[in-house]
């Protein structure tokens, strides 16, 4: 046995591994989302796949990467509003118009309430306030040796 292969040999057995069979440590930061196509490069492919034999259509998705199952869906896109289904957006529609404004009125009509309240009890406080002013200036009034008021 030559020195080379009794250190290999004596590595494998001390439980190292050989230089050729260790895993890679590298570890992709994120995975990558799901693709996205173009309503040009759905038709364009959609048009290519249909204009094809069966191995021609394999080899077609092999080079794209992609699956006979996203054929299918374009398809169906494709019959049930041709370029609208294509061209749909991903996520949540917008908001309606008139909904914003009833939402932004509303919020108005609260922030009216909570002033109207306010400015209510402003009101109250002044006219108690009035009220007393009054009874003291009246009770405070000079009086006469005999009860009466001048």
């Amino acid at each position: 046995m030559t020195t080379v292969e009794h250190s290999v040999d004596a590595r494998a057995q001390a439980g190292g591994v050989d230089e050729s069979t260790d895993p890679d440590p590298e570890v992709p930061e994120r995975a990558r989302g799901p693709r996205r196509y173009s309503v040009k490069y759905k038709a364009r492919i959609l048009e290519e796949y249909e204009a094809l034999n069966k191995a021609d259509k394999g080899a077609l998705l092999r080079r794209e990467d992609l699956y006979s199952s996203l054929i299918s869906e374009w398809r169906k896109q494709r019959d049930r509003g041709a370029l609208e289904a294509l061209a749909k957006p991903a996520g949540r529609p917008q908001a309606d118009p008139r909904d914003r404004e009833v939402a932004r009125l509303r919020k108005q009509n609260e922030r009216l309430e909570v002033e109207r309240a306010r400015a209510r009890k402003v009101i109250e406080v002044q006219g108690k306030l009035s009220a007393l002013l009054d009874d003291l200036a009246t009770d405070s009034a000079p009086t006469t040796d005999w009860g009466e008021t001048r």
